[in-house]
């Protein structure tokens, strides 16, 4: 089956009922993407398919058929997000931070365009379904707002943070 994969024409040779996650990471070497819990309610598989975040866990391979799959290693453009994440500590244990990176993409691409600084209940709806064992929430929120151009300091009271 043929699909965009990170960029790039791909073809695998899979069941069309196995897991996207499980093409990803078994057929395709893309161990970025994790499997959290298995049943969608995690979002630590999250990927973009044509631009939207998707739990990988729940969709068949075959649904991908001549779509854009996006996985974290794939993420370009985003350094941003990415160093933001490393410096303002938004990942502990790193299971759901390709799932969170990943979820907070487009958000972060859109307040960067429109020049804004989301505000902390839209960064807490738009990861709302991204769920980190570590309860590591607040250096997550401060990460996407210090991608988004705000100062650590500024992201901190945004947050709600003290200090």
């Amino acid at each position: 089956m043929l699909f965009t994969l990170n960029g790039k024409i791909t073809e695998v040779s899979a069941p069309s009922m196995k897991r996207l996650l499980d093409v990803l990471r078994e057929d395709c070497g893309l161990t970025g993407t994790k499997e959290g819990c298995g049943e969608g309610e995690c979002g630590a598989c999250t990927v973009l398919v044509d631009g939207l975040p998707i739990n990988s866990c729940l969709v068949p391979f075959g649904q991908v058929q001549n779509a854009d799959v996006k996985t974290i290693e794939g993420l370009i453009g985003h350094t941003d997000l990415q160093k933001a994440f490393v410096s303002e500590c938004g990942a502990q244990c790193g299971i759901c931070t390709p799932g969170m990176i990943l979820m907070a993409a487009p958000l972060v691409e859109r307040a960067q365009a429109e020049g804004r600084i989301p505000a902390l209940a839209e960064v807490q709806e738009t990861l709302a379904g991204n769920l980190c064992r570590c309860t590591g929430y607040v250096a997550i929120y401060r990460a996407i707002q210090t991608a988004c151009g705000a100062k650590s300091e500024q992201a901190s009271v945004i947050s709600g943070e003290n200090g």
